[in-house]
């Protein structure tokens, strides 16, 4: 990425069908908030200039990410934009209009607080695909076997270049037919999306300014606009209620264990086993039923961990068995193996 690439995270929702008493963004998946996982597939694509727009709660979403800045200077650069009305994605954006203007010249990716399944490696193919084309903007998008609730990507049937998104309620029968949605995460030219950002109007129904709406504006000024398809289709989804939050932590979990697997570590059975995303695992491991391994947490070689087991922000050295235990915050040397039913904590 360049130097005046950057990135700004909408992270302004309330989310009232969670029910919840925190922010939308601070739900969390596989015990991590979602926007974490955000902002961390942000910092691995080495986008370090970022900016959360927050609304709802805002002091609980920025209370969160200072926590992170006093604990890792990986995320030091973060800066906030308060978005006090919630008036749709275009107007949280213009809520960051000065760090826009800071890195003018360069090229923001916008993305959704609550689609925690985005990845590195589809924020670096959709960048290089956005240079390639020299486009004034990229759609991330993704094809859905059940497109419902999705604005739909329409492009030219001869060129397939990018012609319209059409939002799900004002598409036409033979739109609502295509699969390939808009995941709510754009790449803009800084420069390009400044020059209509504030000509986006708010005639809806919900008298709200939405950024699709800039596309249009984009390709009525002659500038090219491009979409990117995501091989990986989990990256746009997101999650509205707690029943949508579940699957997200199922793909999630089963996604973190898959990997490990490929790796090496043996899951005979993977019942009640859940990895979070920030563990590390060594060589020749095997993990044991109803066994929670959280936080940042390192498991050295040759270790058998579990049945009934948690370790969360713990280094485990190498050839240590844990039979139910609890290791919260603590560090065991090689063949340190505590007895069953121990609980170590902050040793």
């Amino acid at each position: 990425m360049a130097n005046l690439d950057c990135a700004i995270i909408l992270a302004g929702g309330e989310g009232k069908r969670m029910k919840s008493n925190k922010p939308k963004v601070l739900s969390q998946v596989l015990f991590q908030p979602m926007l974490k996982w955000v902002v961390d597939a942000v910092l691995k694509a080495d986008l370090e200039n970022l900016c959360v727009v927050s609304g709802f709660m805002h002091e609980c979403v920025e209370d969160y990410l200072d926590e992170l800045k006093e604990q890792e200077e990986q995320y030091h650069h973060i800066c906030f934009a308060y978005q006090s009305e919630r008036k749709g994605t275009a107007h949280a954006v213009m809520m960051a209009d000065a760090f826009l203007k800071k890195h003018s010249g360069g090229d923001v990716l916008i993305l959704n607080g609550d689609a925690p399944l985005v990845d590195e490696a589809v924020i670096r193919a959709s960048y290089e695909q956005h240079k390639k084309e020299q486009n004034a903007v990229t759609v991330i998008a993704a094809t859905l076997e059940d497109a419902t609730g999705y604005g739909r990507v329409v492009r030219n049937h001869q060129t397939g270049a990018l012609t319209a998104i059409v939002e799900q309620k004002d598409a036409d029968e033979e739109t609502l037919k295509i699969k390939e949605v808009n995941s709510g995460a754009y790449w803009f030219h800084i420069d390009d999306l400044l020059s209509v950002l504030y000509n986006i109007d708010n005639c809806n129904a919900q008298g709200e300014y939405y950024l699709p709406d800039a596309i249009q504006l984009l390709l009525k000024a002659g500038k090219k606009a491009g979409a990117y398809t995501a091989d990986n289709a989990n990256a746009v989804l997101g999650a509205n209620d707690c029943m949508q939050l579940n699957h997200l932590n199922v793909i999630a979990r089963e996604l973190i264990l898959k990997q490990h697997m490929q790796n090496g570590v043996e899951i005979p059975c993977t019942d009640g086993v859940v990895i979070g995303p920030n563990v590390t695992l060594g060589k020749g491991n095997r993990i044991l039923p109803t066994t929670i391994l959280i936080g940042n947490t390192t498991i050295g070689d040759s270790c058998v961990i579990g049945p009934n087991t948690v370790v969360s922000d713990s280094i485990v050295g190498n050839e240590i068995t844990l039979h139910n235990v609890h290791c919260i915050a603590c560090r065991l040397e090689d063949h340190q193996s505590p007895a069953p039913f121990s609980t170590i904590q902050g040793n």
